[in-house]
């Protein structure tokens, strides 16, 4: 097949979407990106790239097409809209004429936050006759409303009505989570909508050997080293994080680090030095293929979404890069998530936000046995391999967008 991916998000920076198009490719399928000027989760265009102007270089096969955006800064709501909406219209203004000439058998949208990246996709779709599938990464616009920035009862429904046009001039929805089908079918009248969960690169899985080289992060070389990975933002509520190690203080075999950037990094960086907090580490951020050895290196593995509905809905993806790494998982979050986590029996889930609840469970994973916890991240891999492997996971992507290219032409 000949597959336009579109995704505001595209490598250097770190998404699922990359190995995604990196395995699409090696089957032999010829694959454009279309999508933006790298600059997450800093906020600044990354170097070698530059905001404005369409660039195209090639990545692992692909012909990647970059549209101007503003850069989304890491502190400002303003610049953060600005940054979604501008590469909507540079799709909507320009990809039509980057992509002259050019036709495809489908359009694939990798749709994380905003969901409004979808708009510039449908148009291509229309304009090339090929159907349009949308991965939805995140709810809209609940989303929006649970992370604090639009609380306008107005605005939150103008958007909902354009969700609601994107769905319905799709054809075909999935859903990286199986509680999404419902808020999704909600404002997609009658549209197939299928479960297609995220996947991770199978590195997160590999043995850690004693030849690799990894950065030198001393807090996970001593003690039980509580590992938080990822974006560092209000959606992570990583408020708990900060109020479990100010518990456990005075234990000093247990340690918090935080790998990631983003926009509550510097509120995190604030609360160490004025609560003193000598056992919340903050290394910051490090290129992708040192993650799994890092990760392997934790006594365990936290990830933290905030008490709000929506989040209740959604599988963070590093849950399968958790799942993958064999080492026991801490999970503050509610819903599906934590039912994952729970039915993988790879770790212990606690409520969202709970700070009481996630330093006992720290003590608790602490306080058990070598191989009691080898035990419950040898479970964790074997559900990643039954549920979430790479390989399978494409082989599944191509049948789906396979079955709606033949019937967008039966229909046609």
């Amino acid at each position: 097949m000949k597959l336009l991916v579109v995704s505001q998000y595209f490598w250097p920076e770190n998404f699922r979407i990359n190995e995604l198009v990196r395995s699409l490719v090696a089957r032999g399928h010829n694959v454009e990106v279309l999508t933006g000027k790298p600059n997450y989760p800093e906020g600044t265009i990354f170097p070698g790239y530059r905001a404005w102007g369409c660039q195209q270089e090639q990545w692992s096969g692909a012909t990647v097409h970059r549209l101007p955006l503003v850069a989304r800064e890491t502190k400002s709501a303003i610049k953060l809209s600005l940054n979604y909406l501008s590469f909507v219209l540079s799709g909507l203004l320009f990809a039509p004429w980057l992509l002259r000439r050019r036709q495809y058998d489908a359009v694939f949208v990798y749709a994380t936050s905003p969901i409004l990246q979808a708009l510039p996709a449908l148009l291509l779709g229309r304009i090339k006759k090929a159907p349009v599938a949308i991965w939805v990464q995140d709810l809209w616009p609940a989303s929006l409303s649970a992370t604090g920035y639009v609380r306008s009862s107005a605005v939150l429904k103008g958007v909902e009505s354009v969700v609601s046009f994107i769905y319905n001039n799709a054809e075909l929805l999935l859903v990286q989570s199986r509680a999404f089908v419902g808020p999704v079918a909600a404002l997609a009248r009658g549209k197939a909508i299928i479960y297609y969960p995220n996947s991770v690169d199978m590195a997160f899985a590999d043995v850690l050997s004693p030849d690799d080289v990894l950065p030198d992060v001393p807090a996970l070389d001593e003690g039980f080293a509580v590992v938080f990975a990822g974006n560092v933002g209000a959606g992570q509520a990583v408020e708990v994080i900060v109020n479990a190690a100010d518990l456990l203080k005075d234990v000093p075999e247990i340690r918090f680090v935080v790998f990631g950037q983003g926009s509550r990094w510097g509120w995190m960086r604030e609360q160490v030095l004025s609560r003193g907090l000598t056992n919340l580490h903050l290394p910051g951020r490090f290129p992708v293929n040192t993650m799994p050895g890092l990760m392997q290196k934790a006594g365990a593995l936290l990830v933290t979404l905030a008490d709000e509905p929506i989040f209740a809905l959604t599988v963070p993806n590093k849950v399968q890069a958790y799942l993958a790494a064999g080492r026991p998982i801490l999970a503050c979050l509610n819903g599906e998530g934590a039912r994952l986590v729970e039915e993988s029996q790879a770790g212990l889930s606690v409520p969202a936000q709970n700070a009481k609840a996630l330093a006992a469970a720290v003590v608790q994973l602490f306080r058990m046995t070598s191989e009691e916890r080898a035990a419950l991240g040898t479970n964790g891999q074997r559900y990643f391999r039954e549920h979430f492997d790479n390989e399978k996971l494409v082989d599944e992507l191509v049948v789906h967008l396979s079955a709606m290219k033949m019937t967008a032409g039966a229909i046609a």
